[in-house]
């Protein structure tokens, strides 16, 4: 078995401080600590989180990892239309805690911002609706509806500059600019869609992925949208609709979960985009569509959805290089 000096050319230095850009496989001996260290690459994964006190699918989502809101849903068990829901959680990176509902009960709607400046529009009532309302930190207000009214959109941003797009009822190709008081009508997508993903930085930066046609076909396209015009990029490796995304900016994205048609399948898988490519990453443990997604490609943060409908919540770890110490158990 070759040694370290034969590995790396040296022996394990000796070193008052960690050193400031170590490489993978690095090992040194902090004398300053007394412990051997090592810089180690850990893997990107899905972990367990805590479960949300309801379940349901095709729910809002804003925040981060450690800071998420959930916003209506559907409930599946009881009969159309009391299956809407306007319950709203909130998590601390551990627990799920119920707090205000949302105005309007609703199913298939779309979310954006932050745990204490969110925003939440459109969505299947029944009928569906353009409704919009804002969160404060304590409480929902309704404020001005979307121009068209649609469900099974997505959105991005945040509370002040968001954007909605695609959706259905009928499928549409149809999006809306938010300026933090009112919805405008801008270009279409390339491509109707419903059941899309979408992520991004404000109402002029944002990326559309996957969805499903007129036939329930799910998809693979991908459009970004620089605050003029959709540019269809690189296609999905799965097609996928109902999916989740998490993502700061249309140049790092994070796409989740979701289902295949025909036939329908409910996916696990997760791919990444950075601006190019997708390129398929860890799975999901619990399969799912309809669920709710946001954070980083870093730290994202997925939980409830449907087939069958759960309250499970999974939190995703990118891929990192660290130092860790090195003990004898």
């Amino acid at each position: 078995m070759a040694t370290y000096k034969e590995i790396f050319g040296t022996n394990i230095e000796v070193l008052a401080s960690d050193p400031a850009n170590p490489v993978t496989g690095q090992v040194w001996y902090n004398s300053t600590d007394n412990v051997v260290k090592g810089q180690v690459f850990i893997a990107a994964a899905w972990a367990t989180g805590g479960n949300m006190n309801t379940s349901r699918g095709q729910l809002s989502s804003a925040g981060t990892q450690t800071a998420a809101l959930a916003g209506g849903g559907d409930l599946v068990s009881p009969p159309p239309p009391t299956r809407a829901t306007a319950l709203t959680e909130s998590y601390n990176g551990s627990t799920w805690t119920e707090v205000s509902d949302l105005n309007t009960a609703r199913r298939r709607v779309a979310g954006t911002g932050t745990q204490t400046a969110a925003i939440a529009f459109g969505g299947f009532i029944p009928p569906s609706t353009g409704a919009t309302e804002t969160w404060n930190g304590s409480t929902w207000t309704s404020v001005s509806s979307l121009n068209a009214v649609k469900s099974s959109i997505a959105g991005s941003g945040s509370q002040t500059s968001a954007l909605a797009f695609g959706g259905t009822f009928p499928v549409t190709d149809t999006a809306e600019s938010w300026n933090g008081s009112a919805w405008t009508t801008v270009n279409a997508l390339n491509t109707e869609r419903y059941g899309n993903a979408g992520t991004g930085a404000s109402n002029t930066d944002a990326l559309c992925f996957g969805g499903a046609d007129l036939t329930d076909t799910s998809q693979v396209n991908t459009e970004s949208w620089n605050g003029t015009s959709w540019t269809e990029v690189g296609s999905l490796n799965q097609s996928v609709y109902g999916g989740g995304a998490a993502g700061e900016v249309s140049t790092s994205v994070l796409g989740f979960g979701g289902a295949s048609n025909p036939p329908f399948v409910a996916l696990s898988k997760n791919e990444q985009w950075n601006g190019t490519s997708w390129t398929e990453l860890a799975d999901m443990t619990t399969a799912r569509f309809g669920l709710g997604g946001t954070g980083t490609t870093s730290s994202a943060i997925a939980f409830g959805g449907s087939s069958p409908t759960t309250n499970a919540t999974e939190e995703w770890t990118g891929a990192t290089n660290t130092a860790l110490t090195f003990t004898d158990s």
